[in-house]
């Protein structure tokens, strides 16, 4: 049985912590920044985790993670 592949984007934007939960980077914060409020773009650095409703299918495009 070949070895089963690893999703490059999903490798690339994502990262399983030690307990097993998920870790994303946040979405909108690349371009318009202009009309975001400066509080909303604060809020926005960081990591947070994958929602658990999705995170078996980002579990299933990491076999290896």
């Amino acid at each position: 049985m070949p070895k089963m592949k690893t999703k490059s984007g999903a490798a690339k934007r994502f990262k399983i912590r030690a307990g097993g939960s998920v870790k994303r980077s946040q979405a909108f914060k690349r371009h318009i920044l202009t009309k975001k409020t400066t509080k909303n773009k604060r809020q926005l650095r960081g990591t947070t985790a994958v929602h658990a409703t999705n995170t078996a299918s980002v579990r299933a495009m990491m076999p290896y993670a």
